[in-house]
């Protein structure tokens, strides 16, 4: 059987240095497959009809399409596997069209609320010198959460303004550039943080009242406490990171340019985290040139 090889598939992957969060998404896909084999009492067989039983039941139970993608995604991963490693002569997911993704609206934090949200960092402790900090750094930068948190004290240099992330999503490495407020907002952070019983360790982030470095989960919660602070409903993370792409963009600043500094490899990413904010900055485009001025 099949899966009793998937072992050897996580041993596999780690073999190429994939990340912990696509390893964990894949072997859950895989997992959520064989249960629900299980509970419906379908045959575990790694067939294109059983795979595709499996997408539309997740579908028709309220499924987001992005999850039933994910699943389908870790299921063809494990075939095109077990072809590679020859414990199959063909791959029976070959071929198998993946659910339809819809195109959501995301949308970008407005200067009115990202100078709130800074308001709402503003103190003298530890954590809200750290907060500000963070929030600086990936409001203008485009750092993924994952990024920020895994930032070490000789990734950032101040003096430059720059920031070295070395394994960034799909393993590629680079620097990120930021500006003086944002720096002077690190060195603050970073002169306070000397007081901190984790000063000596080389993680970035301290957890504030913690024996421990800042977590993504961490990250998480103190900033959505600051956005509740500031007034800021929905909030998360990732928000910061399309907030950064638009004020790049309207700020006149290069598709290509945004596309190396945030970690892009294709522009299907760009298009998607920048869709929501293009008739705005389109409409800010047609007043400047001004074309009803004849």
């Amino acid at each position: 059987m099949v899966w009793d090889l998937l072992p050897s598939w996580v041993l596999s992957m780690r073999a190429e240095r994939k990340a912990d969060k696509t390893i964990k998404s894949y072997t859950e896909g895989v997992d959520r497959f064989l249960k629900w084999c299980e509970r419906t009492g379908t045959p575990p067989e790694l067939t294109a009809t059983t795979v595709q039983a499996f997408i539309a039941d997740l579908l028709d139970h309220g499924a987001e399409a992005s999850t039933a993608l994910s699943r389908q995604k870790a299921l063809r991963q494990f075939a095109a596997w077990l072809v590679t490693e020859g414990e199959l002569d063909v791959n029976p997911l070959l071929g198998l069209k993946p659910p339809k993704q819809d195109k959501k609206v995301t949308h970008a934090l407005t200067d009115d609320q990202l100078k709130a949200l800074l308001k709402a960092c503003q103190g003298r402790t530890l954590r809200d010198r750290r907060d500000e900090a963070a929030v600086r750094l990936m409001v203008e930068t485009g750092l993924r959460a994952a990024e920020t948190v895994g930032l070490q004290m000789s990734d950032v240099d101040l003096t430059r303004g720059l920031a070295l992330v070395h394994r960034g999503k799909g393993g590629k490495g680079r620097f990120v550039p930021f500006g003086p407020q944002t720096a002077a907002a690190l060195d603050r952070y970073i002169r306070a943080r000397k007081a901190h019983n984790l000063a000596d360790t080389t993680a970035l982030w301290v957890g504030y009242r913690s024996d421990r470095p800042l977590t993504y989960m961490g990250l998480d919660k103190t900033l959505r406490q600051r956005a509740r602070d500031a007034g800021i409903e929905k909030f998360h993370l990732h928000l910061l990171r399309h907030t950064a792409a638009h004020r790049w963009l309207r700020a006149g600043g290069s598709e290509q340019g945004l596309m190396a500094v945030a970690g892009w490899s294709n522009r299907s990413m760009l298009d998607r985290y920048t869709s929501s904010s293009a008739s705005e900055r389109a409409a800010d485009e047609a007043r400047k040139l001004g074309l009803g001025d004849l």
